[in-house]
């Protein structure tokens, strides 16, 4: 290659970074001024480096076939900025691509078309609701995950992460253990911001977010409202309460109006799965569960798949990181297996998340086993779906569903996609999706399919149950461009 190509693949290289250098600002404008949430084919564009920026782009290549450059994008977001728009969350790259594919040249007034709803709508609350109040009962890892993704919504989706409670009497230098914890992260790397801590009020401040850190050793030692906090939504992170009965102890602390456990829930309680059976929840629900993370992972699959195919029966296979549940070498462990050392061996176990898809799916009561098996990897899971369709099909016919479903669908943020033979469980940390279908993996074979469905098991499920919290707090977003049901 020339030296004259090599440079002008360098400059237009340069080119783009000072297009997405423009293009920051703007998008925080969207965000911060007018509510508006910009993503390209779902990969979020709020507080992002020119870098991902560019990569974002690079992906629409890969879903769609069909270049997509900072420079297609730039027109549009500037004149989104003058319309003047309500809140949405706005798929920048469908409409980018839908707009290169239309041969028009007027972006303000293909815009006025597609954005309607909200063009000259600034002001107005389009999400519904009034600004709900959260508390984190218990800080572990979903905890932890859960205060950044709270953090970084916050102001933009009327939830505000308002105290986190924890065991212990906070003397000594605790709070500053919390804090480094939400500060600094092995799997999910730094946290993004600034963190300082309160030691007077006992507090944690998260870029400008003031967090209240409560020390108690049972739901009934608090009174939320002595913090300023009232109707609030308490997430249980514990796990140590399942049943309505022992979750309802939130319920009877004053400030509290709703609790959400992120853990499966047993007896009566609704499991929920984002984007499949919220619709359930109504308001009269004041204890919620969100299910599982593989619960999570498994279940929009499976539906995109029984509403097309049909599945009369299968079996799933769940390979799942190791967690605190297990010991990091040999100890006592009341579950079977579990006592073995989590970091050296791969240890077979139950996994409830089959028999628990029904609580989301009904039609799918009884047609699935599972298995689990806990690996030496701290994150990023994967669930081996092997089915017996009702519909024969074929392998490219099932990957062209799947990916139509996650780009088009109203699962679109359930349901992600990857069609590359290179990538490994870590290439999904952060992976914002419920779960991931690797096509490369996909097997069909008339009536007989095996689906690999990655999912961070930590991240991802965390995502969920922030979706969750905003349906339980009222809050529903107008996503533009529209997309089916």
């Amino acid at each position: 290659m020339s030296q004259e190509k090599l440079d002008a693949h360098f400059q237009e290289w340069q080119d783009n970074e000072a297009v997405a250098e423009e293009m920051i600002p703007l998008l925080g404008k969207l965000y911060r001024k007018y509510n508006v949430v910009p993503s390209l084919y779902g990969r979020s564009l709020i507080n992002r480096s020119v870098i991902r920026i560019l990569k974002n782009h690079r992906y629409v290549k890969r879903v769609e076939g069909t270049e997509l450059s900072v420079r297609d994008t730039f027109p549009l977001v500037k004149t989104m900025t003058e319309l003047d728009l309500g809140p949405a969350h706005i798929d920048l790259g469908k409409l980018a691509v839908a707009f290169k594919k239309s041969g028009r040249n007027d972006v303000e007034a293909y815009l006025r078309e597609e954005l309607a709803e909200i063009v000259g709508k600034h002001g107005e609350n389009g999400m519904g609701g009034e600004p709900k109040d959260v508390v984190l009962y218990g800080f572990g890892r979903i905890g932890r995950i859960l205060a950044r993704i709270l953090v970084e919504k916050a102001g933009g989706n009327l939830l505000r992460l308002r105290a986190i409670v924890v065991r212990g009497d906070g003397s000594g230098d605790d709070l500053e253990k919390r804090a480094s914890l939400l500060r600094r992260d092995s799997i999910h790397g730094p946290f993004a911001g600034s963190i300082r801590v309160d030691h007077e009020n006992n507090a944690i401040i998260a870029n400008g977010n003031y967090i209240q850190v409560i020390n108690a050793s049972s739901p009934s030692d608090v009174d939320y409202t002595a913090y300023g906090i009232d109707n609030a939504i308490v997430v249980d992170n514990t796990g140590k309460w399942r049943d309505e009965e022992g979750l309802s102890q939130h319920l009877a602390c004053k400030g509290v109006a709703k609790a959400l456990l992120t853990a499966p829930g047993k007896g009566s309680l609704k499991n929920i799965v984002y984007g499949i059976n919220h619709r359930d929840i109504g308001d009269e629900d004041r204890i919620i569960s969100a299910a599982s993370c593989t619960t999570n992972a498994i279940v929009p699959v499976l539906k995109a798949i029984n509403d097309e195919y049909g599945i009369e029966h299968g079996h799933m296979e769940t390979v799942h990181s190791y967690t605190n549940d297990q010991n990091l070498i040999d100890n006592y462990h009341k579950g079977d297996r579990r006592g073995r050392s989590a970091p050296l061996n791969m240890v077979l176990t139950e996994t409830g998340a089959a028999k628990a898809v029904a609580k989301a799916l009904p039609e799918l009561g009884g047609k699935l086993t599972g298995n689990a098996i806990r690996v030496p990897t701290p994150n990023v899971s994967m669930a081996i779906l092997n089915l017996n369709l009702e519909k024969a099909a074929d392998t490219e016919s099932v990957n062209n569903y799947l990916r139509d479903m996650a780009l088009h669908s109203s699962m679109q943020k359930q349901i992600d996609y990857v069609d590359s033979p290179e990538v490994v469980s870590s290439d999904f940390v952060g992976n914002r999706h419920a779960g991931i279908v690797d096509a490369k993996a996909t097997i069909v074979d008339g009536k007989n399919a095996v689906l690999y469905v990655w999912y961070d098991n930590e991240f991802g499920y965390s995502c969920q149950v922030v979706r969750i919290l905003q349906y339980m707090s009222n809050v529903h977003f107008l996503y533009l461009p529209r997309t089916r049901d």
